[in-house]
């Protein structure tokens, strides 16, 4: 009998990877979960013998176990980092979390893997931070092998870092808060992706983990935003914007505009991510890629977007 995946948030950047790199490994069935038809139309082709997209609203406990029902593992990849009006925190990051457990406890699935992110922590006053560590914690109290794979900015994919690298490394001149001496660990989509299969599928894997899965090389993002430019013979001018202005800007613009861009949030992206990268590395069974490999891939991806 075939192995079959279920993959939560399948639309998302990562969740495209994947899907792309699930469908390299013959005889793998995938069931990948969206809210939507535009997030359904955001998937990569998906060969109807073998894969299938659900819609899901994680608020129908019946539809989200019969989508679990014979898999060997789930992943979920379900959050945000910057919420909206109409998305915040605990039902992004923690509630889709908990239905997504209880269903796959119900239907008996042998293995659920988290992708959370470096720093999480249940008791962290940041609202991002906690949300995450809170979404461990369920699945840490479920009673399901799990693998929770920490992760830090995520590249060699086509998300929001990757796009803003893009951008940066165009311009003359390029504005980061406070000069971008905030350090980096940056992981390669396609091994955080290869990661997270390897969780899901051997329920020995790294069982009852969890793991800060980060890549081999930590750098200043200001470096790292040279480093790109490099790569398409650029040399951008990096300006610092003060820490505490934007900071200030942000807390008024949360309070005349609600959800979205704040204080918050940049906590979050100007953390600095240092870590031995070798555990994780191992307990996965990973080769993790090269930095430089990682950023000419990503802006590949870019030019074809």
């Amino acid at each position: 009998m075939a192995a079959r995946l279920v993959v939560s948030a399948a639309n998302s950047a990562l969740g495209r990877v994947v899907l792309e790199r699930a469908l390299l490994r013959p005889g793998l069935e995938l069931t990948a979960l969206v809210r939507s038809a535009r997030a359904q139309a955001e998937l990569p082709p998906l060969p109807r013998e073998r894969a299938r997209a659900v819609r899901v609203d994680y608020r129908e406990s019946a539809a989200l176990r019969e989508a679990c029902a014979g898999a060997s593992g789930v992943i979920h990849l379900a959050g945000i980092l910057i919420e909206s009006q109409t998305t915040r925190y605990p039902e992004a990051n923690v509630e889709t979390c908990r239905a997504l457990v209880e269903a796959a406890r119900a239907a008996g699935v042998p293995k659920f893997v988290l992708v959370s992110a470096v720093g999480a922590d249940a008791r962290s006053p940041n609202p991002f931070w906690r949300s995450k560590g809170e979404a461990e914690g369920l699945v840490r109290d479920s009673g399901l092998a799990y693998t929770i794979l920490r992760l830090p900015l995520v590249l060699g994919c086509v998300n929001a870092g990757v796009q803003a690298v893009a951008r940066e490394i165009k311009a003359p001149i390029v504005p980061l808060p406070g000069g971008g001496v905030n350090v980096e660990q940056p992981i390669d989509a396609r091994d955080a992706a290869d990661g997270a299969l390897h969780a899901a599928l051997e329920l020995a894997c790294a069982r009852d983990a969890t793991l800060d899965l980060v890549g081999p090389e930590s750098i200043a993002l200001r470096d790292l935003v040279r480093r790109a430019a490099r790569l398409i013979g650029r040399s951008p001018w990096v300006v610092p914007v003060p820490v505490v202005l934007l900071r200030k800007l942000l807390a008024l613009r949360t309070t005349l505009l609600g959800p979205g861009f704040s204080p918050d949030v940049i906590e979050v992206m100007l953390s600095d991510a240092r870590f031995d990268p070798e555990p994780a590395a191992k307990a996965l069974g990973l080769a993790l890629r090269p930095l430089d490999e990682t950023l000419a891939h990503s802006l590949a991806l870019m030019g074809r977007a």
